[in-house]
Formats: C-alpha cells, sequence, structure tokens
C-alpha cells in the first residue's frame, strides 16, 4: 500500500493535461456488453476503478486490448451473466453490468456494489427502472438477480431522496436500448458522463434523444454494432485543479478542460474573489491576494458538485470568515472534516452541514484519506501546508486521478509516493 508525502508552500507553474473522465469511461465500458462486435474507446483514463471495470468485463466473457489510452473490447463468443462479488463490491460503477446483462442475455446476478464510504446509496432505483420494464428481480445472499425473456417499453420515473441517480439513469437507459418499444425516462440525472453514455450507444445504433435534460426517451432496437469512441475530459479531475490553482495562490495552464460544465463552480469562484480565462479547451486561474468565504449547498447537476465538495471544504479552511458547506447529495460526505482539522483546520459539522472558520494557514501531519474526493482535499492541503503532510491509503486517490502525483510533480511541487 502506497502513500503520497507533500512538502507544502510551493508556487506551482507550467500546465496539466485533464485525463478522460471516469464517471463516463465505466458505464461506457459496460455498454460494450450490449453488442458481440468489437469497440474502440479513445482517452480512457488508467485509473484504479477502471482497471477493475476491465477485470470484471473479461470476467463476463470479454477480451479486452489496452494500449496506453486507447481500449479495444472484443467479444469470446459467450457472455458470462454473472458479476461477482469480488469486483463488484471494490467499486459502485460496476452496478451499471445490470442492464446490459438483463437486456442482452435475459438474465443478470450482479453482487451489491461497494466503493467510497461517503453514506448511504441504495440501488432501489436501479431495481425499481428494470421491473418497470418488465424483469423479475429479487435479492439473495448479496446478489441482485434479474430476469425477463425481453423487456418492454415503459415509462420510468427515476427521482430518489437525493435527486435523480446517475447509475440508475445509466443503467436503465442502456437496458432500454434493446428492449421492446419506447422507454421514457422522467426525472433523469442530466450529468454530461450520461450524455457521453447516451452519444456512445447511440453510436453503437442506438435510438435515443434527450439526454442531458430530464426526460430521455429511447426507442428499442433489435441489435447494437461497435463504436469507436472518444471520452470528454474528466470535469472533476478539471475541477479539482481550478480549485488547487485558487488555493495555492499560482496561476498555471489547464489544458483538456470543457469549462462549460463547471459553471456552477464558476459562479462561486467569482463571488469567492477568483477568476478564470477560458480559452477553447484551456483555462488558466487568475487567483486574488485575499480570497472571500462563501457559502455553498451542492446539487444534482447542473448544481455545485457533490463530488467537488471536499476540495471546496479545503480551500474555505484556509479562508478569513465564516462559510457553511451543505450537501444535499450525499449529507454524510463529510469524513475528510477530522483530517483536515488534524492540520489545523477549524470545522464542524451540524447534520448535513460543515461550518468552518478559515485559520491562516494549514499545518502539515500524517493523515489518512477516506474516500476518493477526501484524498484530494488533502492532497490541496499539503500543498499550501507549512511543513510535510503524509497521507496514508491513497489507492483512493488512485480510483479517480490519473498520476496525480506526477501531474503535481511537473507543475514543481514537492511530492513523492513511498510505499507503507
Amino acid at each position: 500500500m502506497d502513500k503520497i508525502i507533500i512538502e507544502g508552500g510551493k508556487t506551482l507553474k507550467g500546465e496539466v493535461r485533464i485525463s478522460g473522465s471516469k464517471n463516463a469511461t465505466l458505464p461506457i465500458l459496460a455498454a460494450t456488453l450490449l453488442t458481440d462486435e468489437t469497440c474502440v474507446l479513445r482517452n480512457v483514463p488508467r485509473l484504479l476503478d477502471t482497471h477493475t471495470m476491465v477485470k470484471l468485463l473479461k470476467s463476463l466473457g470479454k477480451v479486452v486490448d489496452w494500449d496506453k489510452d486507447k481500449i479495444i473490447i472484443m467479444s469470446n463468443g459467450k457472455t458470462n451473466p454473472v458479476a461477482d462479488y469480488k469486483l463488484v463490491s471494490t467499486m459502485r460503477g460496476s452496478i451499471c453490468v445490470l442492464g446490459p446483462l438483463l437486456t442482452k442475455l435475459g438474465e443478470a446476478k450482479v453482487s451489491l456494489p461497494g466503493g467510497c464510504v461517503i453514506g448511504v446509496r441504495p440501488v432501489d432505483l436501479h431495481i425499481k427502472g428494470v421491473e418497470a420494464l418488465g424483469a423479475r428481480v429479487n435479492i439473495d445472499a448479496g446478489y441482485i438477480i434479474a430476469k425477463s425473456k425481453r423487456l418492454k417499453g415503459s415509462r420510468v420515473y427515476l427521482g430518489g431522496a437525493s435527486g435523480p441517480s446517475v447509475l440508475g439513469t445509466a443503467n436503465i437507459m442502456m437496458a432500454a436500448t434493446l428492449a421492446d418499444g419506447e422507454t421514457v425516462i422522467e426525472c433523469a440525472a442530466c450529468e454530461p458522463e450520461v450524455e457521453d453514455l447516451a452519444n456512445f450507444l447511440n453510436e453503437m445504433g442506438a435510438r435515443i434523444k434527450g439526454q442531458g435534460s430530464p426526460r430521455i426517451v429511447i426507442q428499442g432496437v433489435k441489435k447494437l454494432h461497435g463504436a469507436d469512441f472518444k471520452m470528454s475530459p474528466d470535469r472533476i479531475e478539471a475541477g479539482t485543479f481550478v480549485l488547487l490553482s485558487a488555493m495555492s495562490r499560482s496561476s498555471f495552464m489547464i489544458r483538456d478542460i470543457d469549462y462549460q460544465q463547471l459553471m456552477a463552480l464558476d459562479d462561486v469562484l467569482a463571488k469567492v474573489g477568483v477568476s478564470v480565462e477560458p480559452d477553447k479547451n484551456c483555462v488558466r486561474v487568475i487567483p486574488p491576494r485575499t480570497l472571500k468565504p462563501m457559502s455553498i449547498t451542492t446539487y444534482p447537476y447542473p448544481g455545485f458538485p457533490t463530488d467537488l465538495q471536499a476540495q471546496y471544504t479545503a480551500i474555505m479552511a484556509v479562508t478569513n470568515g465564516v462559510s457553511v458547506i451543505r450537501d444535499t447529495v450525499f449529507p454524510d460526505r463529510f469524513m475528510h472534516i477530522a483530517e483536515l482539522n488534524r492540520m489545523g483546520a477549524r470545522i464542524r459539522r451540524e447534520g448535513g452541514s460543515a461550518i468552518i472558520e478559515g485559520v491562516k494557514e494549514l499545518c502539515g501531519a500524517p493523515v489518512v484519506a477516506s474516500d476518493l474526493r477526501a484524498s484530494a482535499a488533502l492532497v490541496m492541503a499539503g500543498l499550501v501546508a507549512k511543513g510535510k503532510t503524509e497521507i496514508r491509503r491513497v489507492y483512493h486517490l488512485d480510483r479517480g486521478y490519473e498520476n496525480i502525483d506526477k501531474k503535481l510533480m511537473a507543475l514543481g511541487a514537492s511530492i513523492k509516493r513511498e510505499k507503507e
């Protein structure tokens, strides 16, 4: 197991390139189960989660050739309907194989998923959706077991207690591609990653309209074919580097970024006092001498992303004044608070909110990463802290940030990776 050691206080400069989107790659990899023909995916990030999904595809009968950032997925002639616990339990995104397996094979046995410990994330909307399409579903010994001779189009409402489900929308959309008739998903997730998946499915011959809106309409087809598709840039990695630039008072170029996907963040940054200069697929952050405190509430897209909440908490921790952060998507996603407080932050939690009293500086300390985005927040804190920060359990970081230590080193950060 690795750990990361950071000597804080270095000015960052140069440029960094944003990798392909993790949250788009995982369901798109699952979607290749819908065809026996070859699919080519480009700009794929080399992440722990991507490796896990590739292993899962291989266990389900796919042949995968991965060269640099290109993955070629082929069929070996037979698909296994059982997604095993050992792989699915490590990553929530693997629940996305449920819809493709069910609609392609008429059956699926998928282990209940795992992933980051950031609060309760039920699978009820996934089950509700496939049942609406005519599947018979039960839970047995930790597995979702679904069967149907052929799914039938239906109207499916996917609103949950914390808003639309991104993976639920992806799963039902994939299941509906080979169903009989028309499926309408109401209260669908509007995230760009859902759009990417729909665009990939349409490249395969699916008939999907409305992606990116709360109402997606799918006309079922009899068969899907192979496709060649390039992943969009990872908007959460991009947002993390934008926040890091502001927090570290460093101005560096961020390349391969679709800044239009970060308008909620841009709105907040303008109020904090940070200006961002976009230029085609690049941006440069112009940090002010003094940041202003700003309270936020996370919402589903296009609201402020819950996946940037921990990183924003880190920047407010060193901003003079009081700010309140409320997470409506994952109200328990505050495990980074204790670790930031170990570094001198003054943050307390009240229900689904964090109250932050900004301090002048943070001090390096040994800390433990609890989840993917908390890991990024601790790296950001370590880069601006006085002294040395040692972050353990960085496998969380490797799940969603491709070579982040190497990217930071190229910007001038004093950061190294060691075995624990």
